[in-house]
Order: structure tokens, then C-alpha cells, then sequence
């Protein structure tokens, strides 16, 4: 990232290149103090492309930094954290390779991944099997997941064919209810929860055996890093 503005930089202003010494990689553990680049090469590019690259680097290693929390938090209990389609205008693609460098996974890059059915789709269908069939028909061979707010609309979608479900909104004992339930009919169904999740309870819902945890937090509400850009004296 540092090298791309960079180079469009030098590109546009017509400097010489800066040269960049990466000092971590990507998903490397940092503390205060450390150096992550060093970079050598024209002042005035440094200082023009500045608070752009510090603005890229800053935002994408908060999300690191606050996927990892989310991930340590579910070690070892068989759930994986996801990302959701809430990202930042124009900037999906590296928020979403922010949350694969924290230990986090993509859910989905669009609307073009998956059909996914939710309320509305549930009410304008007449029911979640009506929602789910109608969709199979016109597309089937798109993946379609459902979204759920109950143990019987679970196990609804998973009798119309469904293999992946968004329990939404749950309570930790909802969810494990649910999660027996729809255990006990199928072994192939993928079971995410999603909706208001912190992480004061992301083990608890993790441990009630579902195998994905849904943050929109991670894209939309993550702190920055704070990064600075010093200049140095060669002679000191």
C-alpha cells in the first residue's frame, strides 16, 4: 500500500521514486514505537502523498488490529469470525484483505456471491420455504443462504433446502436451541450468527456450536492505528 500511493505520487508530480524498505509484512504484530517502513527517496513526494497513505494504512490496520481481537476470542472453539458487505465506499477490496490479515474470513464480496434471504424477501414471498423456492427456481445453481429469528424458521429453511443459515438477533440460549435443533436434522448445514454480537459475548455464542460469527463492526466501526510519518536527519 505504502509503495502503490507512492508511486502514483511520483507518477503524477513528476518526482523522483521514494524507495521503500518494508520493516513488517502484513498481519505482523506491532507495538508502539516500532518502524514499519522506512523510505528514502524524494521529500516532496513523501509530503504530498502523506496523509493519504497514512489514511489507507491507519484504516486497514485498525481492522487488522480488531479482527484479531475477535479471532483470539473464538480460539479454539471451532467458530471462525466473518466480515460483512458494511465496508467503506471504493475501499472493499483491502478492508476486506484487512480482516484475512487479522484472522478473520470474507463472507461475501457482493451481491453477486450468494442469494441471501432475508425479512422482506420473507414477506413479500409469503413464507421463508415460498422465499427459498422461488429463488431455487430462477437460479439454481446460485448458493442461497437464509437469514433466521427463529428455531422454526431454521428448521423451515433447512426442510425447503437451505445449507447455510444467518441466525439473527438471538439470544445465546435461542442460539443454542436452534443450533441443536437444526443439528439433529442435518449434518450439512452451516450455521452463522449475526446481528448486535460484541465481544463480551462472542465465546458464548461461539461455544453454542455455531461455525461462523457475522461483525459488521469490523469494517464499519474499527479504530484506526495511529501511524505517523517522521522525517529523520541522514546525519543523525
Amino acid at each position: 500500500m505504502i509503495s502503490l500511493v507512492l508511486r502514483a505520487v511520483t507518477a503524477r508530480i513528476g518526482s523522483l521514486e521514494v524507495a521503500v524498505e518494508l520493516c513488517r509484512e502484513d498481519g505482523d504484530l506491532v507495538r508502539e514505537g516500532d518502524v514499519i517502513a522506512i523510505l528514502r527517496g524524494s521529500t516532496r513526494a513523501m509530503l504530498v502523498g502523506e496523509r493519504t497513505m497514512l489514511n489507507l494504512i491507519s484504516r486497514l490496520s485498525g481492522i487488522a488490529t480488531h479482527t484479531r481481537q475477535w479471532a483470539d476470542a473464538l480460539q479454539g472453539t471451532g467458530a471462525m469470525v466473518l466480515d460483512t458487505r458494511k465496508t467503506t465506499p471504493g475501499l472493499r477490496a483491502l478492508e476486506k484483505y484487512a480482516v484475512r490479515c487479522g484472522g478473520g474470513t470474507n463472507k461475501r464480496m457482493g451481491l453477486y456471491d450468494v442469494a441471501m434471504i432475508k425479512d422482506n424477501h420473507k414477506l413479500a414471498a409469503g413464507s421463508v420455504s415460498a422465499a427459498f423456492e422461488a429463488v431455487h427456481r430462477a437460479y439454481p445453481h446460485v448458493d442461497i443462504q437464509v437469514e433466521a429469528t427463529t428455531t422454526a424458521e431454521a428448521l423451515e429453511a433447512v426442510s425447503a433446502g437451505a445449507r447455510f443459515l444467518l441466525c439473527d438477533n438471538m439470544s445465546v440460549e435461542l442460539m443454542g436451541t436452534t443450533v441443536k435443533a437444526v443439528r439433529d436434522t442435518s449434518d450439512h448445514v452451516e450455521i452463522e450468527a449475526t446481528g448486535g454480537l460484541t465481544l463480551e459475548v462472542a465465546r458464548a455464542y461461539a461455544e453454542t456450536g455455531v461455525d461462523f460469527l457475522s461483525v459488521g463492526a469490523l469494517t464499519h466501526s474499527s479504530p484506526i492505528l495511529d501511524i505517523a510519518l517522521d522525517l529523520v536527519d541522514d546525519d543523525t
